[in-house]
């Protein structure tokens, strides 16, 4: 993708050419290890995001296994870059599971934070309104569909591109990154 530069206020800023420039607003929630984090913690980093959750029958496993690549690919290029997975179930993935779950893929936790600590409302809301992303919590199941792509979010919270979760979008991801970090 071809980048591009505004000026604002004398400052550069490196944006996508086609960025969806979606704005995350204010959330807060607690991590695998119960630190808080939100969108204050985030500020003047880049990162990453999807939905999942533990108990997940279908999506979840392979979408993470792909973020544990993107994790070391990411690295070996030597981008820092903060993941973030929140989790649609916050009434079962408490941090200890989350805190599990992790473990399952050797997820390297010092840059990447499993995320609950909200109510089902304030999710919905953060992958409805903000992430533009559908979430149902299924009636009579203890299934949740959601959407299955990573969000790239800019320095200044804004969301400027998503990606499948479920394919390799590794070296995609990490084109804009380089893009951003310039």
């Amino acid at each position: 993708m071809a980048c591009l530069f505004t000026v604002a206020c004398g400052n550069q800023q490196p944006q996508l050419e086609d960025s969806l420039n979606w704005p995350v607003q204010e959330f807060t929630a607690v991590n695998e290890q119960g630190e808080e984090i939100g969108l204050e913690q985030l500020q003047g980093k880049l990162w990453i995001a999807d939905f999942i959750f533990t108990n997940c029958a279908t999506v979840c496993l392979p979408m993470t296994a792909q973020k544990t690549v993107l994790q070391q690919e990411l690295k070996d290029q030597g981008l820092d870059v903060t993941l973030i997975s929140f989790s649609v179930d916050p009434k079962r993935d408490t941090p200890e599971v989350l805190q599990e779950y992790a473990e399952q893929f050797d997820a390297d936790l010092s840059n990447w934070h499993f995320l609950t600590g909200y109510t089902e409302d304030e999710i919905k809301r953060i992958s409805e309104k903000d992430f533009k992303s559908s979430l149902i919590f299924e009636t009579g199941t203890d299934q949740v569909t959601h959407g299955t792509y990573f969000f790239l979010v800019d320095q200044s919270g804004v969301i400027v591109q998503k990606y499948s979760g479920m394919h390799d979008s590794s070296a995609e991801i990490i084109a804009d990154v380089k893009q951003l970090t310039r």
